[in-house]
C-alpha cells in the first residue's frame, strides 16, 4: 500500500509539475500584437504633433477620451465616404460625451497625421486656436483613406 502511495503522490506531482510548466509556457508566449492599421498610426502621429505644439505654447498635454474618440471616427468615415469636409454637430458631441465645452478641426487631402497638424491646422487661425486652447484638456484624432486616395481627418477636442 504504501508503494502504491508514493507512486500516485509522484505522478500527481509530475502531473501538477507539467500543467504548471505549460500553463506558465502558455502565459509567456501570448499572441502578437496586432499591428496598427495605416488609420490608427495616422491619428496617433497627429495627436502626438498637437501636444508637441501644445508644449511649444506652455499648455498642458492632452489626454485620451473614448467617447470623443467614436465620435471623431464616425465623422471620419462619413466625410471619406462623401469626398467631403465639414463640422459635425458639436451639440450631439457636448451631450453625448458630457462635456462643458467642445471643439473641431477636419481636414483632407493630407498625407501623414504630423502634416495635417503642422502644415494644415496650425496655419490656419481658427485651428490653431483650437489646438492651443488652454481649457481643454480631451482630445482625439481619427482619419479614413477615402476610395479616392485622400485621407480625411477629424480632431475632436474637450472639456469636462
Amino acid at each position: 500500500m504504501t508503494t502504491l502511495r508514493s507512486i500516485l503522490a509522484s505522478a500527481l506531482a509530475t502531473t501538477l509539475t507539467v500543467g504548471l510548466l505549460a500553463f506558465g509556457l502558455s502565459a509567456l508566449t501570448a499572441a502578437p500584437a496586432q499591428a496598427a492599421s495605416p488609420a490608427s498610426k495616422y491619428g496617433t502621429a497627429a495627436e502626438k504633433a498637437t501636444n508637441r505644439q501644445r508644449a511649444k505654447h506652455d499648455r498642458v498635454k492632452l489626454k485620451a477620451s473614448k467617447c470623443l474618440k467614436r465620435y471623431a471616427k464616425s465623422h471620419a468615415r462619413k466625410m471619406a465616404r462623401k469626398r467631403a469636409i465639414w463640422h459635425q454637430d458639436l451639440g450631439k458631441v457636448l451631450s453625448a460625451c458630457d462635456m462643458r465645452m467642445v471643439g473641431e478641426n477636419v481636414a483632407a487631402g493630407y498625407r501623414t497625421g504630423r502634416s495635417v497638424v503642422n502644415q494644415g491646422w496650425m496655419k490656419s487661425p481658427g485651428h490653431r486656436e483650437n489646438i492651443l486652447r488652454r481649457e481643454y484638456r480631451r482630445s482625439e484624432v481619427a482619419a479614413v483613406k477615402g476610395e479616392d486616395g485622400r485621407w480625411y481627418a477629424a480632431q475632436l477636442f474637450g472639456r469636462y
